[in-house]
């Protein structure tokens, strides 16, 4: 049976949260429109925004995303973006992001890694 690739972005305009929901195989091209997607809905951000990142239900998620990853984490940070959290239950599906926060955040912005969705709300306290 052939995995369906979910990239969800979703506001919480209240909380000043993004939600971004990976799951199934990620291509370059769901990447790419869930940049567009976000770059209107990142409008809606105010300065200090947190970015909720769920990899729960990633398969896998193609080499050529990287760039994609790299322009998302630039437009965050361009908008302002205060604190990344990231849920990677497992921790061999990270795809780089560590490394790649590295480079685009320059530890200007907090990166907090949880296992569960309920380690990251608790986060979010």
């Amino acid at each position: 049976m052939k995995s369906t690739t979910v990239f969800e972005i979703e506001v919480e305009a209240p909380r000043n949260l993004l939600h971004l929901r990976y799951a199934g195989s990620v291509t370059a091209a769901d990447m790419k429109a869930g940049i567009q997607r976000t770059e209107g809905l990142l409008a809606q951000m105010r300065k200090g925004f947190t970015v909720v990142a769920d990899l729960t239900g990633l398969e896998a998620m193609a080499l050529d995303c990287g760039p994609h990853l790299s322009r998302m984490m630039e437009l965050c940070k361009v908008q302002g973006v205060g604190r990344v959290i990231r849920v990677i239950p497992d921790p061999s599906k990270d795809i780089g992001l560590n490394i790649l926060s590295l480079i685009h955040y320059r530890g200007k912005v907090q990166v907090i890694t949880c296992e569960t969705m309920a380690e990251a709300e608790r986060a979010l306290r």
